[in-house]
């Protein structure tokens, strides 16, 4: 808990820190990067210390998931801050983080057995592969609403200083595109993954639950994102909008589903 609260702070402080930098024109990116890794290293510490107190991977429950979901997104934007040298990319991720990191924390924290269908190998693999491909998601949003931004400003021809801080409008729609090939694999791989181990463990690959359906409305939404891409050239502001789209469904896909059909099999045992 207390792992958690430090985490927290510091996600918080650097909330502040890229706000700032974003409608005023100070050189603090520096002390942002380092506030960003300091939460990362306590966030990281933290789901290892739930991973040796309770013997699984940590994302047993609503708080849980919700760590660790938020600890996917700072793992690719570390790769592709690296990749891009994007100075301002933590100012736009940042905050998300901290906004899930808040939410969790209305979530029971308590370590609880896991349900004897849990109990199995596929915890991990499935929920792994299905937080990674909603990062990538959520990393998407994220460059899509930078890419509008930015655009904004140059249709409006009101350039001010964040129009000189924002990449190129090519760079953010390679970004979001790369993102998305991230994400549809992974969330396929959720899927079916899921759908495997549901046979093994219940007999039937496919129950209908609100989770399954909303996972393939999903997982629907942005393989229309690549193939119109692809086959019709879709790019830019289209892919940048329909990333947002995409990402709304992924919240609900997480968080709604849970939260409002509490009598699905997937709400059952993510509290």
């Amino acid at each position: 808990m207390f792992l958690f609260e430090l985490t927290l702070a510091s996600y918080f402080i650097a909330t502040i820190v890229a706000i700032r930098e974003l409608f005023l024109n100070n050189k603090i990116l520096k002390d942002l990067s380092i506030l960003i890794k300091i939460g990362f290293i306590l966030h990281t510490g933290n789901l290892v210390w739930r991973f040796f107190i309770s013997g699984h991977i940590p994302t047993a429950n609503m708080h849980e998931a919700l760590l660790f979901f938020s600890w996917c997104i700072l793992i690719l934007f570390f790769y592709f801050n690296y990749k891009y040298k994007i100075k301002l990319l933590g100012s736009f991720i940042i905050p998300m983080v901290f906004l899930l990191m808040l939410f969790s924390y209305l979530f029971p924290k308590d370590f609880t057995p896991l349900k004897p269908i849990l109990r199995s190998y596929w915890l991990c693999i499935h929920t792994v592969f299905a937080f990674i491909g909603d990062a990538a998601f959520a990393m998407a949003a994220s460059v899509g609403f930078m890419f509008l931004l930015q655009e904004h400003f140059l249709k409006s021809k009101k350039i001010c200083n964040l129009f000189y801080k924002l990449p190129s409008l090519q760079i953010l729609d390679n970004i979001n595109y790369q993102l998305i090939s991230i994400g549809v694999p992974f969330l396929s791989l959720a899927i079916i993954t899921g759908a495997i181990w549901a046979e093994s463990a219940l007999g039937s690959y496919w129950r209908w639950d609100p989770k399954e359906v909303w996972a393939l409305i999903t997982w629907l939404i942005y393989v229309v994102i690549l193939h119109a891409r692809i086959t019709a050239g879709w790019k830019g502001r289209k892919t940048a909008y329909l990333s947002l789209v995409g990402f709304s469904a992924v919240l609900f896909t997480f968080l709604g589903v849970n939260l409002i059909f509490k009598k699905g099999f997937h709400a059952a045992f993510l509290r």
